[in-house]
């Protein structure tokens, strides 16, 4: 039944999408809101349930070439989980600190850690970025986001 990996992945984002929309679907309403907040998620749920379909339906069949794309290195692995770590520390320390700050130094010593040669532009991506986005967030959307150790 489940000959390919297509499948087999296809199925486990399946299950995903229909947790996801099982979840989505008990989001509270609201009866002032033109749009509610629930049509996003319920919209990617089925989207993701679609893609997942698509995968399983795919006729392609997987090469030796493939396979071998399929593989991860040793190094790889570790630099996915060091960068799991360094999102676990900035969801942790974004309260305390604040939006703007763990945001740039999140982008920063990411790049870094990634081999960024380019330290001059990785700053200025930084910090206009995470001033650009908390702008965007605060002040026209008036969803605001945590100002932490910074007076704004």
């Amino acid at each position: 039944m489940l000959a390919k990996t297509n499948q087999k992945a296809a199925l486990v984002v399946a299950v995903i999408a229909i947790v996801y929309l099982l979840l989505s679907f008990n989001l509270p309403g609201y009866s002032n809101a033109l749009i509610d907040a629930d049509v996003i998620p319920k919209g990617l749920g089925f989207l993701l349930l679609f893609f997942a379909l698509l995968l399983y339906l795919d006729k392609k069949n997987e090469t030796e070439a493939d396979k071998e794309k399929r593989k991860i290195s040793k190094q790889h692995v570790i630099n996915l989980l060091v960068v799991a770590g360094m999102i676990l520390i900035y969801i942790f320390l974004l309260e305390m600190i604040g939006f703007v700050v763990m945001t740039t130094v999140f982008i920063f010593v990411c790049s870094l850690y990634l081999d960024y040669k380019h330290h001059v532009t990785n700053v200025i991506t930084s910090v206009v970025f995470s001033l650009a986005i908390y702008g965007l967030f605060n002040y026209l959307l008036k969803i605001n986001l945590p100002a932490g150790i910074l007076p704004f």
